[in-house]
């Protein structure tokens, strides 16, 4: 999958900080002196959701650092010198994968990282990932021809139109044939962690048991979430299961629970896009055909436009709590943790829909 070129900069810039980092590192007996030697295998994570997968699967045998913060998008990132000074000196580095990384081979080269890199969407069918981003660019493309049948200009229609295809064809340059969000099915999940313990135990064979035994009780954490997930929407009529999100985040999560996907408030796989008049009008108008009855905000994005697009449809707009997407959310946050953010998502969104939501299993909490 091909992504547009960005900016960087400041990742070649930090490169030469981290040379004098890595002098004042050595003067003073390295990063980790005085904690009482070698704590295990060293280990580096790109997004918020690996880095608490590694976690889980890596437990006290490993060392592990997370490159992006709380909060922030997955899709945007600038090392500084200390991630590219905890990259260099990393035994693994765990991405996403399906191109959501585009700062990686650049931060590698800058680090001088020459470990194992884990690829965690190996653990996933990208053939039926395709399937899912295709089956949801070709709804995409019918509300937009839909909305521009009934415009009352037909050259203004036709003018937008043509913007619109322009606009869709460099979010299909920058993205490919895959939405890079496949962490937030819980089915994605699980192989996304299977392939995360693989890598583990072959960089580490000394505790190979270990990252599998704990990825399998963390696997049956997932499945029951699934479950759990799954018996709240079924008690939701199927033509009320609609959602507009603040970016096309959520894509396998909706599939995973019949959730049709009325569209996003920016136009893209990402969450710095700038929406058209005409993209804006279009979903407006997609608002009211489906009945929606919330617009949504992720952790990652500011309010204000999705406020602007609620206030146009008559809907609410749900921004006192966000959706994580994107990212996790801060330590003291529903959101700490991969399950903690999933199920904040679901009674968040059942919530806005009025539904009920059963009591939160045990094996979930915490």
């Amino acid at each position: 999958m091909t992504q547009k070129p960005r900016s960087v900069k400041p990742a070649v810039l930090a490169a030469a900080a981290l040379a004098s980092l890595l002098a004042l590192t050595a003067c003073s007996g390295g990063a980790n002196a005085g904690d009482g030697g070698d704590a295990g295998l060293k280990v580096v994570a790109t997004t918020t959701q690996l880095t608490d997968f590694a976690s889980e699967v890596g437990g006290d045998d490993i060392e592990l650092t997370g490159l992006l913060a709380p909060n922030a998008s997955a899709h945007h990132f600038d090392p500084s010198p200390a991630d590219l000074l905890a990259l260099g000196e990393a035994d693994v580095l765990i991405v996403n994968g399906a191109d959501l990384e585009s700062f990686v081979d650049d931060a590698v080269d800058a680090s001088g990282f020459d470990g194992t890199i884990i690829t965690a969407a190996d653990g996933i069918d990208l053939d039926e990932a395709k399937h899912i981003t295709a089956e949801g660019a070709a709804t995409d493309e019918h509300e937009h021809e839909h909305e521009h049948e009934h415009a009352g200009d037909a050259e203004h229609a036709e003018a937008d139109h043509d913007h619109d295809h322009a606009d869709e064809a460099e979010h299909d340059h920058d993205h490919g044939d895959v939405n890079p969000h496949i962490w937030t099915s819980p089915k994605n999940a699980v192989g996304m962690v299977t392939e995360i313990a693989d890598g583990l135990a072959a960089a580490d064979a000394d505790h190979a048991g270990d990252y599998e035994q704990r990825a399998a009780s963390y696997t049956e954490r997932l499945q029951e979430l699934d479950t759990w997930i799954a018996a709240q929407f079924e008690r939701v009529p199927a033509d009320e299961r609609v959602l507009v999100s603040g970016h096309d985040s959520l894509r396998y999560y909706l599939h995973d629970y019949g959730i049709e996907f009325a569209g996003s408030i920016l136009p893209s796989f990402e969450d710095n896009a700038e929406p058209s008049a005409a993209e804006i009008d279009a979903l407006v108008a997609s608002i009211a055909e489906h009945g929606v009855r919330a617009v949504f905000v992720e952790s990652s994005m500011s309010p204000k436009l999705a406020q602007t697009i609620a206030d146009e449809a008559g809907v609410e707009v749900v921004d006192s709590e966000n959706l994580y997407a994107d990212s996790l959310g801060a330590p003291d946050s529903d959101g700490a943790t991969y399950i903690g953010a999933t199920v904040h998502n679901t009674e968040l969104i059942l919530d806005a829909w009025g539904a009920q939501v059963d009591a939160v299993p045990d094996s979930l909490q915490g």
